[in-house]
């Protein structure tokens, strides 16, 4: 399999001619009846080497991993409870407070050393494996190990110089460990160019923006509503950056769609999850109905949205909650026994309807928007053209 990547590579050196490549898109186009820029490609294994290579990636940063743990415990080292107690009844509170600080601090330092040495290991590997061998499970998984091992190794050594302070200091730590994964992604972006790599540094911007906000009002100050309305902004804010990247590539047939599908993948559960949580739907079994249609609406607004930018994550992020909605009133209006197999045959067939489709409910869906916006999304006809008139 080829991405539209490898195509304009093979363009740029030129072993391809761009008529050549545009052809080809155009007969991909008219064989599969759907543009290009509706398939929403994105690479994940080129052939089983990937899922093999990505095997072996996973078993060695889990052992260097697990190092990095014992390197941790001959470093500081503590004795665990029935060693250091022994057959006593009860310790006294000073010597408990003692032995559960020198075990968090031995946790921190664990965690620290534990990423260092994953963060450190992928970066040589994705040398090889990502530059040279391009391929693409490897290198998402090296990315991720790369970042998240960063984001480790800092919080790590955060957790142990906060050790037994406040909860400001500790979330003013995670807020800094977070930035600093972010600087990560940025170096591995500027390196290697994985596409994903943009939607980890924006995760990671997200975290320490939210990290600080929570610094400054003050960790018991904060509830769970306050949380959710602050991840619901900034994915309404990755959503606006991934539609940057969506409308420097209207046609779809470069890396920058590769970075906005990643982007999109990244914003849907932030901008879902709160809205359905606020809703009432994580609650419990007991939602009402008016919280069950409410879902409904939500997620025909989403599909509303797919349909128009041409993406769709947002209805794979909201599935489940509107699969639990709809659950809940059947079993309300009578169908108890058959509620699960009626919900997945009116989800199963409106997906399956939506897909078969989504060109010709698109065009409907786009054509009722303005002209200055219909020129900033995606075609929407079969010769891959925008979607105003000429």
């Amino acid at each position: 399999m080829y991405s539209e990547d490898d195509i304009n590579s093979a363009v740029a050196a030129g072993a391809l001619s761009a008529e050549a490549a545009q052809s080809f898109r155009s007969h991909m186009t008219k064989t599969r009846e759907l543009p290009r820029s509706s398939e929403e490609n994105f690479r994940l294994i080129n052939s089983f080497n990937d899922i093999f290579v990505a095997i072996g990636i996973v078993i060695l940063l889990l052992a260097v991993g697990a190092i990095g743990q014992a390197i941790a415990g001959l470093l500081v080292p503590v004795e665990d409870y029935l060693t250091t107690f022994g057959d006593r009844d009860l310790p006294d509170d000073a010597e408990l407070a003692a032995w559960r600080a020198a075990t968090d601090l031995r946790q921190a330092w664990e965690i620290s050393l534990a990423g260092l040495f994953v963060a450190v290991t992928s970066w040589p590997l994705a040398e090889f494996f990502t530059s040279k061998r391009r391929m693409a499970l490897p290198s998402i998984l090296l990315l991720l190990a790369f970042v998240g091992g960063t984001f480790a190794a800092i919080l790590g050594v955060g957790a142990a110089l906060v050790e037994g302070g406040s909860e400001r200091l500790g979330a003013l730590a995670v807020s800094l460990a977070a930035l600093i994964a972010a600087g990560a992604a940025y170096l591995h972006w500027r390196r290697f160019m994985v596409p994903i790599t943009v939607a980890a540094g924006a995760a990671a911007i997200a975290g320490t923006v939210i990290g600080l906000i929570v610094t400054g009002i003050g960790p018991q100050g904060v509830d769970e509503d306050v949380v959710l309305m602050l991840v619901f902004v900034a994915g309404l804010a990755v959503f606006a950056f991934a539609m940057r990247w969506d409308i420097s590539d209207l046609e779809r047939t470069s890396r920058r769609s590769d970075v906005a599908f990643w982007l999109h993948l990244l914003a849907a559960p932030m901008i879902a999850h709160p809205i359905f949580a606020l809703i009432g739907v994580t609650d419990g079994n007991n939602i009402g109905m008016g919280a069950a249609f409410a879902v409904i609406a939500v997620y025909i607004g989403f599909g509303l949205l797919a349909l128009a930018i041409d993406r769709r994550a947002m209805l794979v992020s909201a599935l489940a909650y509107v699969l639990f909605a709809l659950t809940f009133l059947f079993r309300e209006f009578g169908a108890v026994e058959l509620n699960f197999a009626l919900t997945a045959l009116v989800i199963g067939s409106a997906l399956l309807s939506l897909s078969a489709f989504w060109q010709p409910i698109r065009r409907t869906v786009v054509a009722a928007l303005p002209e200055g916006i219909q020129e900033a999304l995606p075609a929407t006809h079969e010769l891959g053209l925008t979607a105003r008139t000429a």
